[in-house]
């Protein structure tokens, strides 16, 4: 093979290359269709790893030598399954519970629930960060802040007549 043909590749197998990564791609497409909008909505971790294994599919099989568009295909329908499964196990009450985190409670009545910030992974910073996000200042200007279980931060803040 000369430095040409390293560079640049042979144009019959490019032709190739770009048919795979075209299928590919409009599998992956049409099977997120099938499956519904959570996959490209708000990403639970679940719908992280789906996203990051289909574009690792997508971005990798069409130029991998050795995968055939069909190994592709199953593989994306594969994992897309499995997503369609967590997602139907997440709707039932037992399910919910092993595959997602709850809310919890980080501020109440103007004070920050240092337990509860630990059980998070959070740190007072990160929480006064996420307030600032919000438009508030201080903790003792919130009445309840709570980490939803996707890790938004929903904060109500305290009634003026109540400091």
């Amino acid at each position: 093979m000369n430095a040409v043909s390293s560079l640049v590749g042979h144009p019959g197998w490019l032709v190739w290359v770009a048919v795979k990564a075209i299928l590919l791609y409009l599998t992956a497409v049409l099977a997120m269709r099938v499956g519904g909008r959570r996959t490209l909505a708000e990403l639970s971790a679940y719908d992280f790893v789906a996203a990051v294994a289909v574009g690792a599919i997508v971005g990798r099989l069409p130029s991998a030598p050795d995968a055939s568009y069909l190994s592709g295909a199953v593989t994306l329908v594969a994992i897309l399954a499995a997503h369609a499964l967590i997602t139907w196990v997440r709707l039932r009450p037992a399910g919910r519970r092993l595959i997602e985190k709850g809310p919890v409670v980080v501020v109440a009545h103007g004070r920050a629930l240092t337990g509860n910030l630990h059980r998070a992974g959070m740190t007072r910073a990160d929480l006064d960060a996420l307030l600032r996000e919000h438009g508030v200042g201080e903790v003792d200007a919130v009445h309840l802040a709570v980490l939803e279980g996707r890790g938004r931060l929903s904060v109500l803040p305290r009634d003026e007549g109540h400091r």
